[in-house]
């Protein structure tokens, strides 16, 4: 390993050492304003709740941001002690997203801030692993309206070290079947609510993928019953069914677009509840900053087939694409773990862009 690898991958380790699940981020917050309070001026350092924003948001240079959540998924009850071992990191959150985490400290700390061609900010947030809604990024929008002025913002989602562009949205919606119960050896003096799902099902089973191209990027339009809930005995026809209906749909469509997609899909068949309602997220393939990214470092593109906090952005008029130094396949996997040499590589690429955007 390199020196910059060495040190990042030993910064990697100490974040993932420090448990910061969904909801109890205070530890790895205060670990983190603590370090903030050393490197910035008191001034550049704001903090709400367990979120942060580090930097001047009312410097005249255009603003990078580089974003982050503090958040892990739960963990594994599998998960091992957290370690370098074999030219990687383990530990939960290494690649979604502590080694991102240790990229941006090491840039803050290594780049001379004041001279930079760009303003250089860090956002980073807190439950960004729940629901749209109780994420810790539209609190800090909410309250630092002068987030609205960055003119580019880099989530450090893990990528496999691409950069992604735009995000799908998604929609979670409950259907609710309704029947009447009745005993198992005589269905016919009943209506089986879980039967009645069946054409339903049967569409969604025969339906394709949607291609949707924005800006030469491709996304798929999918929708997927990803729960199931009903039946109250094995020898009774049930009366109520529900499914959870995951509807991921292309940047471009309105979430009241895709809603209106699945009320079409249902028809009267189902009750239908939205119960979370996220928002696709631009291609800022015409933003000047992005542009002289993809110059500067060579890095392939391709479209973001998930969603992320650059749909919040672009909700509020931020142009932002995803790249970090993390692997997509071991998000939120038991025994997590990230490759060393993707965090140099990160490193070097965002110092090159943030020296030479300008």
């Amino acid at each position: 390993m390199t020196e910059l690898e060495t040190r990042l991958a030993r910064r990697t380790l100490e974040l993932c050492r420090i448990a910061s699940p969904i909801g109890e981020e205070r530890e790895l917050a205060d670990h983190v304003e603590r370090w903030a309070r050393a490197w910035f001026p008191p001034e550049e350092v704001y903090r709400l709740g367990h979120s942060l924003v580090l930097g001047n948001l009312r410097d005249t240079r255009p603003t990078v941001a580089l974003v982050g959540h503090l958040d892990t998924v739960p963990a594994h009850p599998e998960d091992r002690e957290a370690r370098l071992e074999g030219g990687r990191v383990y530990g939960l959150g290494s690649s979604d997203m502590k080694g991102g985490l240790a990229v941006m400290m090491a840039l803050a700390e290594d780049l001379p801030r004041a001279e930079l061609p760009v303003n250089l900010v860090v956002v980073l947030y807190e439950r960004e692993e729940g629901p749209y809604l109780e994420s810790g990024l539209g609190p800090l929008f909410e309250e630092r309206p002068e987030l609205g002025r960055v003119k580019f913002g880099i989530a450090m989602e893990p990528t496999d070290g691409v950069v992604q562009v735009g995000c799908v949205g998604s929609l979670h919606v409950t259907l609710r079947f309704h029947g009447r119960s009745a005993h198992s050896a005589r269905p016919w003096q009943g209506e089986n609510a879980i039967h009645k799902a069946g054409p339903l099902l049967a569409e969604l089973l025969a339906r394709p993928r949607r291609e949707v191209v924005q800006d030469g990027f491709t996304f798929y339009e999918v929708m997927s019953i990803t729960k199931v809930s009903g039946g109250r005995a094995r020898n009774v026809v049930p009366e109520r069914m529900e499914l959870n209906l995951n509807y991921r749909f292309a940047p471009g469509k309105t979430v009241e677009q895709a809603q209106q997609d699945v009320r079409e899909l249902v028809g009267e068949a189902a009750e239908v509840e939205f119960t979370d309602l996220a928002p696709s997220g631009r291609v800022c393939a015409d933003n000047p900053l992005y542009q002289r990214l993809m110059a500067l470092t060579g890095l392939p593109a391709e479209s973001k087939q998930a969603w992320t906090d650059v749909a919040r952005f672009a909700e509020f008029g931020v142009d932002a694409v995803n790249y970090g130094p993390g692997e997509t396949a071991q998000a939120h996997q038991a025994n997590e773990s990230a490759p060393i040499a993707a965090l140099g590589e990160a490193y070097e690429k965002l110092a090159r862009f943030l020296k030479e955007a300008g």
